[in-house]
């Protein structure tokens, strides 16, 4: 899998990947520990939470030991991103879809841009 990048004003062709492994969290569990307790989080890593229809998704960074940069997508448009700080930050925003990356992961990605999580073949 992999997260990739569509600005505005490209083409479909011209997106830009920004991570090329992906984590999904998926459950209950998975969701609530999100990146709590990580030495370190890759360049090239994205967590993936999915939710069945949108809502006010909250992330914050309790034991989060370093910035992420996070992006909330309502049917994979960007409605919101934002850089949180280690322990303190929080954010909120309506949306599917939240991705957490490593603090500026998602440099360039503007609310209204299209970024997908996608299968990687192609």
């Amino acid at each position: 899998m992999r997260v990739r990048h569509y600005p505005g004003d490209a083409g479909a062709d011209e997106g830009r990947v920004l991570a090329t492994d992906v984590a999904v969290a998926d459950s209950f569990v998975t969701q609530m520990k999100g990146l709590m307790f990580r030495e370190e989080v890759p360049e090239d890593f994205a967590m993936s939470f999915e939710f069945d229809r949108p809502g006010y998704r909250l992330i914050h960074m309790l034991f989060v030991r370093q910035p992420l940069d996070v992006v909330w997508l309502r049917e994979d448009e960007v409605v919101k991103r934002a850089t949180l700080s280690p322990w303190t930050g929080t954010g909120v925003a309506r949306a599917d879809r939240v991705l957490e990356l490593p603090a500026g992961g998602a440099e360039g990605v503007a609310v209204g841009d299209t970024v997908r999580v996608e299968d990687g073949a192609g």
